[in-house]
């Protein structure tokens, strides 16, 4: 079901009009009662403008800004109205009301298992608005918590996709390297599950993330492990750019070492460069070879 215009006019007129007829009635059966033989026209007449000004009175509709009415006339869906002021619509009309703003849902967190099988919290922000009235008025039973659901099965379902950390430096994607990534993917995903509540998703985010408490502190030890290893790997590769330096200047200085003492050297300059502690120096008095 597809969102059309309601017909409606300016309920301005309607409401000055049915407020004469109604004047109008009460005024002709003043009349008629003070006559001596109350005449039975004066009193139809009455009648139906009473009736005209109660059918006028029905078909009037107040519609706030951001804000529709769905017309339905005897089950059968006649339009909505998403102009806001006062109107004229078909009468003995059901007017429901449908809210236009933007709203935010914030889901609950939820325990899913990641790419991984690791068990994660996550939760998200979902931002929306109504943009088919139709599909939301009757297409779901109610949209709101057709949002809700929804929302809470798209966060699993993303999660579930993708691992919460990557410990590789191969570009692995991952719920908390890539937060802008996955609330994308999210995003799309969501819209997709809400296109036929006549909803458009405008933002999500994740609100929440992080491993589930029974382990979280094993988690927190592979992470700093990792943290360690990288930074020992960058510390070597430093070593050994700046030790491959130092030869290079030394050869270019005409200052030529033999294997034993070039080896020497090296060992000696990797264990003063990666050493975590500052390194005592020994004095040779001697030689190598002594």
């Amino acid at each position: 079901m597809q969102e059309r215009k309601a017909w409606h006019v300016n309920g301005f007129l309607a409401l000055l009009l049915s407020l004469v007829l109604v004047v109008g009635a009460v005024v002709l059966f003043i009349a008629v009662g003070t006559q001596d033989e109350p005449g039975s026209g004066l009193i139809i007449l009455g009648v139906v403008m009473l009736l005209l000004g109660f059918v006028l009175m029905t078909s009037l509709s107040v519609v706030q800004p951001n804000q529709a009415k769905v017309i339905t006339f005897f089950g059968k869906y006649k339009g909505t109205v998403t102009d806001s002021g006062l109107w004229l619509v078909f009468p003995f009309t059901n007017k429901a009301r449908v809210s236009l703003k933007v709203r935010n849902f914030n889901s609950q967190k939820l325990k899913v298992n990641d790419h991984s099988g690791n068990p994660v919290e996550i939760a998200a922000v979902v931002v929306f608005k109504v943009t088919d009235t139709a599909k939301a008025s009757f297409d779901v039973d109610n949209y709101e918590k057709f949002v809700e659901i929804q929302s809470e099965t798209a966060v699993r379902h993303i999660a579930a996709q993708y691992p919460y950390d990557s410990y590789d430096e191969d570009g692995t994607f991952s719920l908390r390297g890539n937060a802008d990534e996955v609330s994308s993917r999210l995003m799309a995903e969501l819209q997709s599950r809400l296109m036929v509540a006549g909803v458009q998703v405008m933002e999500t985010r994740l609100s929440h993330l992080a491993y589930a408490p029974e382990i979280a502190n094993a988690m927190l030890q592979r992470q700093q492990a990792a943290a360690i290893v990288s930074a020992r790997q960058m510390i070597v590769d430093g070593a050994v750019g700046m030790v491959d330096s130092a030869l290079q200047q030394l050869e270019q200085r005409g200052i030529v070492l033999d294997d034993e003492r070039r080896a020497a050297m090296i060992n000696n300059l990797m264990v003063a460069i990666v050493s975590e502690r500052g390194t005592t120096p020994v004095i040779n008095t001697g030689t190598l070879y002594t």
